[in-house]
């Protein structure tokens, strides 16, 4: 009996991205499941991310390159079979004989000498073609679609918007926060003196870079909590105070909410809403395991007329609302296939009207910070200017000068 030596990183990644072309669902759900069912290892499961993320962010360039050497039309199993070895190829530092001959080990009989004479005449050229596309547009070199390209540069202008792109098609960083509302002091004191080094300083309180896996104990125990530092720019201007009436508005999965409890101390009158049963229940675990206590959770649509019964004024809110993700299309692969250019403006809409219902809850000369993980003006600048509200302060996050996610913040009163 014959025993199937592919590789079992490589054959997820194939599967996970077949999947992604013919579903709906979420390049990262999708991963999940078929790592799950595949039994892989952790060093497997990485490995399989690292190429399931990397064509996706590279459709257009990998396509472009199978446009090179095929005749004629070819099948999306086999286009995704090249794209896979393409990537390694090309983009992933993988040795080029295994990106090669693991890349033919998948393929099924009728197609193995297609693959193995494209992959291998790619790596005869790639000098070539390495050269070549270095002249291609930035939407074929960064697979963006051309619409954000457009838009961005009209916002921040080319040289940016290039700079944007190459940032987008970067793995992330990942980054976490030492939890100061841990209640074992002793094990908090220890994975301070142990990330010390780590720490980015008075900027980014608590935040620190992750070197290597993030530690599973310190996780569980709600000693750190997987968080980039751009998140932390909303709750620190929004300036909680011990004592104060806080509302989260949009809070699931509840990270900005444990950092508004560790700004108040723990004391506090905090309430954190979402919309979904299913976030709220993630969100509860999450501040629970992160002792965020004393916090009210509860299931609101801040769309709804009845939304404001039974509440409090509060003294501040924090509005982090639903938007695009532009500003974070490196972490979220999925987003710049599925955004739309006629998504801005319905965004804008849907954040305006949250906004605006959200400023009703305020006590007289309360304060609102509205925010979100976009960089398009519309969702921005213009809702809040659409809102009416005064604009004490704004405060954004860029990628490419600060080195983090992109996010906006507005600090707005009546």
């Amino acid at each position: 009996m014959s025993r199937d030596t592919t590789s079992p990183a490589r054959r997820c990644a194939l599967e996970s991205l077949t999947e992604w072309e013919d579903t709906s669902r979420y390049a990262t759900d999708i991963l999940e499941d078929q790592s799950r069912r595949l039994r892989l290892s952790p060093p497997d499961r990485g490995l399989a991310q690292d190429l399931l993320y990397g064509v996706i962010r590279n459709l257009y360039l990998l396509d472009e390159l199978i446009d090179r050497f095929r005749r004629g039309s070819i099948k999306g199993s086999t286009q995704n079979l090249l794209r896979l070895g393409l990537y390694q190829l090309f983009k992933s530092g993988i040795a080029e004989h295994a990106a090669v001959n693991e890349t033919v080990g998948l393929a099924r009989n009728h197609e193995r000498s297609l693959v193995n004479a494209i992959l291998r005449s790619a790596q005869r050229r790639k000098p070539e073609l390495v050269a070549e596309i270095e002249t291609w547009s930035v939407e074929d070199r960064f697979s963006h679609p051309d619409f954000l390209i457009r838009r961005w540069t009209a916002q921040y202008g080319s040289e940016i918007t290039e700079a944007l792109c190459r940032w987008n098609n970067e793995p992330p960083a990942v980054y976490a926060r030492l939890n100061r509302l841990s209640r074992d002091r002793e094990a908090l004191d220890r994975v301070r003196s142990e990330i010390a080094p780590l720490l980015l300083g008075d900027a980014y309180p608590d935040f620190f870079k992750v070197d290597g896996a993030p530690n599973s104990d310190w996780l569980r125990e709600g000693l750190i909590y997987i968080q980039d530092p751009s998140t932390s720019l909303a709750c620190r201007l929004l300036d909680p105070q011990p004592g104060e009436a806080i509302l989260d508005a949009c809070a699931a999965p509840g990270g900005k909410t444990a950092l508004l409890a560790a700004l108040m101390e723990n004391r506090g009158n905090l309430h954190a809403t979402d919309s979904s049963e299913g976030r709220i229940r993630a969100m509860r675990e999450n501040l629970e395991r992160l002792a965020v206590t004393p916090v009210e959770v509860l299931r609101v649509d801040w769309t709804s007329p009845s939304a404001l019964d039974g509440l409090p004024a509060f003294d501040a809110i924090l509005l982090d609302a639903p938007c695009s993700n532009s500003g974070v299309m490196r972490r979220r692969v999925d987003v710049r296939w599925r955004l739309q250019e006629r998504d801005f403006e319905r965004q804008a809409a849907q954040q305006l009207t949250l906004l605006k219902s959200l400023a009703k809850a305020l006590k007289p000369g309360g304060r609102i910070v509205y925010s979100t993980c976009s960089l398009d003006a519309t969702e921005n600048e213009g809702v809040v200017a659409a809102s009416g509200l005064a604009v004490e302060k704004t405060i954004t996050s860029l990628p490419w000068r600060d080195g983090h996610d992109g996010s906006f913040a507005a600090l707005l009163r009546e």
